[in-house]
């Protein structure tokens, strides 16, 4: 497998916001979205055995583990490096870009299915056939530019019934769209979803890699 890097942080998305979090990123990306923070990870990397980020994992000495990207799913790999996670007992997410079929990841993992909404100029490469494959203990998360992106997002969650089948996440695009301005929408519509804001880049700003 190709990583582009592996760290332990605060995991600063998702429904595990706040907690400690080792991060195995994968190198390589077949969307472009928009307002992308990691372009990195489209080409840098080291070629590593499952068994070489196995030890790294162990090493960091937290149970919570997140793969991401780029996009994790475009590396066969992957599936032999969460058996390995899940068989050394480690509490496993995997945040995955939308556009890749969910349907072959263990159900012991928690899917982070982060679509894209129209502000991100991905919207139509989504297979939006994974709202069907979503788990409860899964978690869709939709980063918004805008108004538009938001009344998009909420027909998503209506037309598929996400708030009884799912956790659901709203994230404002940083530095793009005021979280207090999403946070008013939501409170408004008294939309059943969790505010996801980008906890890391408060905490470490946004320059800094490997946070």
């Amino acid at each position: 497998m190709k990583v582009c890097e592996i760290f332990t942080s605060i995991q600063g998305e998702s429904s595990y916001s706040g907690m400690p979090c080792t991060f195995i990123r994968m190198t390589g990306c077949n969307l472009r979205c928009a307002y992308c923070d990691t372009m990195y990870a489209y080409e840098e990397g080291t070629e590593l055995s499952v068994e070489e980020v196995l030890c790294q994992a162990e090493r960091s000495g937290i149970p919570l583990i997140e793969i991401t990207g780029g996009e994790p799913l475009l590396q066969g790999g992957v599936y032999d490096l969460i058996g390995g996670l899940l068989q050394k007992e480690f509490t496993v997410l995997i945040e995955t870009n939308g556009s890749q079929n969910i349907g072959e990841i263990d159900p012991r993992v928690r899917t982070i299915l982060d679509l894209k909404t129209p502000g991100s100029g991905m919207s139509d490469r989504m297979d939006l056939s994974n709202l069907s494959r979503i788990r409860r203990n899964d978690e869709v998360k939709f980063v918004l530019t805008g108004r538009t992106d938001y009344e998009w997002s909420k027909e998503i969650i209506h037309s598929h019934q996400l708030r009884d089948r799912c956790h659901i996440l709203l994230s404002p695009a940083y530095g793009i769209l005021p979280p207090e301005k999403l946070a008013q929408w939501i409170i408004a519509d008294r939309l059943p979803v969790r505010l996801n804001l980008q906890l890391h880049k408060y905490i470490f700003g946004t320059e800094r890699r490997g946070v």
